[in-house]
């Protein structure tokens, strides 16, 4: 294994991939030649160590690009964390469109084993959903699905439901969301079909919750209002035992992976997310791409810094300004709130070796790779164009997580330096960033990305994570769906009344 990366030959930095202990010497190549750099402090695993004099105010630069500024003089050989380097980033932002010419490859197709529906679409499940319009009637979702599950057969999977605390109270933009994210999860194709929940006085009643679905299959969709019912369980699962019957009929066939489209998303990070994890989910989301697949990826405030990146790869003037509005809204949704725009990253982050929110948004966007970016989404929008999407969402997990599943993915790949056992409303890769992770949670992780640093290759990674992905889309089970989660979050941004 080796001992430190330098990323790029522009970097002021490397990255530990062991502690390095004060006094070590490591010989680090700059400018085609080697020159020792001795460690002045002991260097985390993870952790940033300077490899030249870096003044007060100069830039520190990792990725080929600025992660900060230094707060006092730097010498080579010293940590580089938070106690020494700040964010350079500002507010609101003017940019410039400077497109970067970028060739999307076309490569042989491969098929996966999905659920063909009747309305086109492709589905890598086939499960009964359970959705509430209404956060008063989650308990009631929960039991439905505990008795219907017993009546599974065929090829139906699982009853699962979704329980949330939304539906009412909401105004404005806010109420909006909730209907279209609960309407986009009705349409999805993972579900062979869907319970829909009502208590039947909330604001965003079945009745309402309609004109949002849009049309729909009578066998595929039923819905229930609790306030109507003698007994709404007991209706409810007989409905349920309709949509199983229905559902039961599908059978798994072979598919082009044209036909897949796979959200990414991050948790937390630690030093090598951008060196192993995020970089090899780019590779992946390229490889889809190249066989006319479709990738999503989200966290507009783990853009910041790194924007500029995605803008310039955008395929058209009206996709940048598309992406500027994407940013810039973000930043001002952080405003009305009174919020400071930079409060990222997180302690976990910090802890892992990131230091500001450059250095996280460089190494989050990896997972975009290096194909064109062909189509900008807001929140609770369905994805159409096919290739590299940007989705506007927040960091959170859950919330990103579930507006990547409204937004149409079938799966969600979901690199992490720290782990976490949350689930999605589809199935959640865990990659882990480093091995030590893998090998203790592995009741979380799926993926080891953390040989990249050790014995293996990017092509070979890419290979792997490739076909495991089609396994996945073909049914084997994720490690949050043999436990049994399944989450979704909404994004909550309004008044309460």
């Amino acid at each position: 294994m080796q001992n430190f990366l330098k990323i790029n030959e522009k970097d002021r930095v490397v990255v530990a991939l062991r502690p390095i202990p004060a006094g070590e010497a490591i010989a680090v190549e700059s400018g085609g030649r080697l020159r020792e750099v001795t460690a002045r402090e002991d260097i985390p695993a993870g952790h940033k160590m300077a490899i030249c004099d870096i003044p007060a105010g100069g830039e520190v630069i990792k990725y080929g690009y600025r992660i900060g500024n230094a707060k006092e003089d730097i010498p080579a050989g010293a940590w580089i964390h938070t106690h020494n380097v700040k964010t350079a980033l500002g507010d609101l932002l003017e940019y410039t469109y400077e497109p970067v010419p970028a060739e999307e490859q076309r490569t042989e197709d491969v098929t996966f084993m999905g659920f063909r529906r009747p309305d086109g679409k492709v589905g890598v499940r086939n499960e009964i959903w359970v959705i509430p319009t209404v956060g008063c009637v989650n308990n009631v979702a929960e039991a439905i699905a505990r008795q219907a599950n017993a009546c599974v057969k065929g090829t139906v999977e699982e009853v699962i439901a979704f329980p949330h605390p939304y539906g009412c109270s909401q105004m404005g933009d806010d109420q909006e969301h909730t209907r279209k994210i609960l309407a986009d999860l009705i349409n999805h194709p993972n579900a062979g079909g869907v319970l829909v929940l009502g208590l039947g006085c909330e604001n965003s009643n079945i009745d309402v919750l309609k004109s949002y679905i849009g049309e729909y299959d009578g066998n595929r969709v039923k819905f229930v209002v609790a306030q109507e019912c003698d007994d709404e369980i007991a209706e409810s699962v007989e409905a349920v035992k309709g949509l199983i019957d229905y559902a039961a009929g599908f059978r798994r066939e072979p598919v082009s992976v044209s036909r897949l489209v796979i959200g990414m998303k991050c948790g937390g990070s630690d030093g090598l997310s951008g060196i192993t994890a995020n970089p090899l989910v780019g590779r992946f989301s390229d490889k889809l791409i190249s066989k006319g697949g479709t990738t999503i990826l989200t966290e507009v405030p783990e853009m910041f810094g790194a924007e500029t990146i995605l803008m310039n790869r955008c395929a058209d003037r009206e996709l940048f300004e598309k992406t500027v509005d994407l940013i810039n809204n973000f930043k001002n949704y952080f405003k009305s709130h009174n919020q400071t725009i930079y409060e990222n990253p997180s302690p976990g982050n910090k802890k892992g070796g990131i230091s500001t929110l450059e250095d996280k948004s460089l190494g989050c966007t990896q997972k975009s790779g290096s194909a064109p970016v062909r189509g900008v989404l807001q929140y609770g929008e369905t994805v159409s164009a096919p290739g590299l999407n940007l989705l506007s969402a927040p960091g959170n997990d859950l919330v990103a997580a579930t507006a990547l599943a409204a937004a149409g993915a079938q799966i969600v790949l979901f690199t992490t330096g720290r782990g976490t056992p949350f689930a999605s409303p589809v199935p959640t890769v865990k990659i882990a960033t480093n091995s030590g992770l893998a090998k203790k949670k592995s009741n979380w992780i799926d993926f080891n990305a953390g040989v990249l640093v050790e014995d293996s290759t990017m092509e070979q990674e890419t290979e792997a994570l490739f076909d495991y992905v089609v396994e996945v889309a073909s049914g084997k089970k994720v490690c949050s769906e043999a436990a049994g989660f399944h989450d979704m979050a909404i994004f909550k941004q309004g008044v309460t009344l």
